[in-house]
């Protein structure tokens, strides 16, 4: 074991009152699905996949983070390697969810689903659903375990391993993500398409995935753990970012520009509802959280260095990317501006499941991955 790792590496204890919040919040979830399946079936499916579908894509955009730094074999990272490995633990759930709401909830959310098109009919959009989540969790549960066997057996092989099913899953998720995001959002509006809206969705997933692991490892510094943690991280975790903030700004507006400036109706449809009277104001807040806030709020190199001060911005990010997965969903399904207790109560009881999660998966193996070979580069890191 390396000789810098201290009882700090030892198992995440999950907090009993951590335990009462998920099932508490989860509770609330059902009761509001409950309260509102009675008299609009159509709004709580629909808030099941955006609940779903964003937890999905923290999973994704968290997996994916990890694969790069162990492709790209990054030092700096190593000590948290844990984090994203537990996001993905929201896996399972995911299915569970995602089958429930293709078995009993198509018919409620996609109007195509009484046709027989050659893609998009029932059968096959059930089996590519099976297909895209198998794969997921086949690869995160494969790097999860050759992660977990570097502790027991140090050495090389199973860092490796990792690096090498890191590359293979990287290029897994680019078509499944792809043709999921399709399936289950851009589908909705099914006579519209962009060429783009896979990359938007992705690039959006990266964001606030990476956005998930700085929250949950700034909590946990808080809370003890990760004593290791310095200025130097920190300044990394806000390039992340605000570099992924500009990056998100830029495929959205190429979306929207060119859809605006091809004055076609089949395409500018899709726009003219969500600029609405009723969306509008719904609309914008997308693009200054997602972008504005934290474009501006980290240019400051003081702030981009606070541990608050990142805590406040992945809290508003992940905001925000709940609001932009509402607005790519709720247009379409019910062309209803309509958030109010149900839509707070059903997020809360995702949430619950989330939390629930990846404190169970942080505590099944040591928080910090003690062979990691880049182990000590990542302690004494420092801001170049």
């Amino acid at each position: 074991m390396n000789s810098s790792v201290t009882m700090d590496d030892s198992r995440f204890k999950i907090p009993p009152k951590l335990t009462a919040v998920s099932v508490i919040l989860l509770g609330i979830g059902i009761v509001s699905a409950i309260s509102g399946f009675a008299s609009d079936p159509v709004r709580i499916w629909g808030n099941v996949l955006i609940c779903n579908y964003y937890f999905i894509c923290l999973v994704i955009g968290a997996t994916f983070f990890a694969a790069i730094q162990r492709i790209t074999q990054a030092g700096w990272s190593a000590m948290f390697e844990r984090i994203p490995g537990a996001i993905s633990g929201y896996m399972p759930f995911a299915a569970v969810l995602t089958l429930l709401m293709v078995f009993f909830g198509t018919h409620s959310i996609y109007h195509w689903s009484p046709h027989k098109a050659w893609y998009l009919n029932f059968p096959f959009f059930s089996l590519r659903a099976v297909i895209f989540l198998g794969a997921w969790q086949f690869f995160m549960r494969l790097q999860r375990k050759f992660s977990v066997n570097e502790d027991k057996v140090g050495g090389l092989q199973n860092f490796k391993k990792a690096e090498f099913y890191s590359r293979v899953y990287i290029f897994v998720l680019a078509p499944t993500f792809s043709l999921a995001s399709f399936d289950w959002i851009m589908s909705i509006d099914s006579h519209w398409f962009s060429t783009i809206f896979a990359i938007i969705n992705f690039v959006s997933a990266f964001l606030h995935g990476s956005a998930a692991i700085i929250l949950i490892t700034l909590i946990l510094h808080k809370m003890g753990y990760f004593p290791q943690l310095n200025s130097a991280h920190l300044h990394d975790f806000s390039k992340y970012l605000f570099m992924l903030s500009i990056m998100w700004v830029y495929v959205w507006f190429s979306q929207y520009f060119l859809i605006w400036y091809g004055n076609i109706p089949e395409e500018t449809i899709y726009y003219v509802s969500r600029t609405s009277r009723e969306w509008n104001a719904t609309f914008l807040a997308n693009v200054i959280i997602n972008w504005c806030f934290p474009f501006l709020f980290l240019m400051n190199n003081r702030v981009a260095g606070n541990i608050n001060a990142l805590i406040v911005t992945s809290v508003v990010l992940l905001v925000g990317m709940w609001l932009d997965i509402y607005m790519q969903v709720m247009p379409g399904l019910t062309g209803k501006n309509s958030f109010g207790m149900i839509e707070l109560g059903m997020f809360l009881g995702f949430l619950g499941i989330f939390i629930f999660a990846v404190t169970r998966s942080l505590s099944k193996a040591n928080i910090i991955p003690a062979n990691h070979p880049y182990l000590n580069e990542s302690f004494l890191h420092k801001a170049h």
